[in-house]
């Protein structure tokens, strides 16, 4: 399990040298993977640790509120879920704050060199500090002044453009799974916590497990073959339930055969395969009957 840290000055604590990837790393696909990959590489090379030193909110949200996007690929947990999962000894946690956002560049960059870091990577465009004034050429002069060497890792391309969050949440809204897998180089997933609800599924004879996906990207609504925790197959709805009068937008889930109690555990959620657009039926019998024709094409997708 990589060390969790919330402060710079933490790094101080931290044993041997210490070789960082600083991004943002919404996803942490396929680009993101390059860089964080360059520290870990040097950690085995070289002796000592790895970080990812990530900021918490996004801190294009604090910047520029009215340009950020509506939605993330992941959340903090599953982005350290991601990168522990590519061998990362550490992670730091940055709050970012309009405070933390005036902060000049070559100051955040002393503060992070409290620690014995020995080198630094990040993606060759990657911009920081007060108005995002710091770019490689100061990281570069501040490495030769504090004592790290740099990395700056060229952006990934897939199918002739560069691999970028923003376009993965295009392809996510298109429904495109595959082009999202290519990118991210894992198939995408939500997670949540199933909570509690009016149990008009249970009623109906089909029992959902019910999840509120917060601000995470997630495709069109409809009804969708998923698979859930990486092994279970089944049918979710994604939308307002017109129907039964919905007033927020849920995902409710159905795995055929299943017994077990999913409330309050956290669930993850693959979307396979669209089946249909979310409709207001004419009554709830009529609902009933189009959930259990959705059930068996989604058997049939398997």
């Amino acid at each position: 399990m990589p060390i969790r840290i919330d402060r710079m000055e933490d790094l101080a604590a931290q044993d041997g040298p210490l070789h960082l990837a600083l991004g943002v790393f919404d996803g942490v696909h396929v680009g993101h993977q390059a860089v964080i990959g360059r520290a870990v590489a040097a950690a085995k090379r070289e002796g000592g640790k790895s970080f990812v030193v990530t900021f918490e909110p996004h801190p294009i949200r604090v910047i520029a509120a009215e340009k950020a996007p509506n939605s993330l690929l992941a959340t903090l947990e599953e982005k350290a879920a991601i990168v522990r999962g590519l061998g990362v000894d550490g992670l730091l946690v940055i709050h970012f704050d309009k405070d933390f956002a005036r902060m000049e560049a070559v100051d955040f960059v002393r503060n992070l060199a409290q620690g014995n870091v020995s080198s630094v990577a990040v993606g060759e465009d990657w911009r920081f500090g007060n108005k995002r004034l710091g770019d490689v050429e100061i990281l570069r002069a501040m490495g030769r002044e504090v004592g790290f060497s740099l990395e700056a890792v060229a952006p990934v391309m897939w199918d002739g453009e560069r691999i970028s969050s923003t376009r993965i949440r295009q392809a996510i809204r298109d429904g495109n799974f595959d082009a999202v897998e290519k990118m991210l180089g894992r198939r995408y997933e939500v997670s949540g916590m199933v909570v509690e609800g009016r149990k008009l599924g249970r009623e109906l004879g089909f029992p959902t497990a019910n999840i509120h996906l917060g601000d995470l990207q997630v495709p069109k609504d409809g009804v969708w073959v998923v698979k859930v925790d990486g092994k279970f197959h089944g049918v979710a709805n994604l939308g307002m339930r017109p129907t039964v009068g919905g007033n927020e937008r849920l995902l409710e889930v159905h795995i055929p055969g299943f017994s077990g109690d999913l409330y309050k555990k956290i669930i993850r959620v693959e979307f396979e395969r669209f089946l249909r657009a979310e409709i207001k039926f004419d009554s709830v019998e009529s609902l009933r009957q189009q959930i259990a024709r959705d059930v068996a094409q989604a058997a049939e997708c398997k």
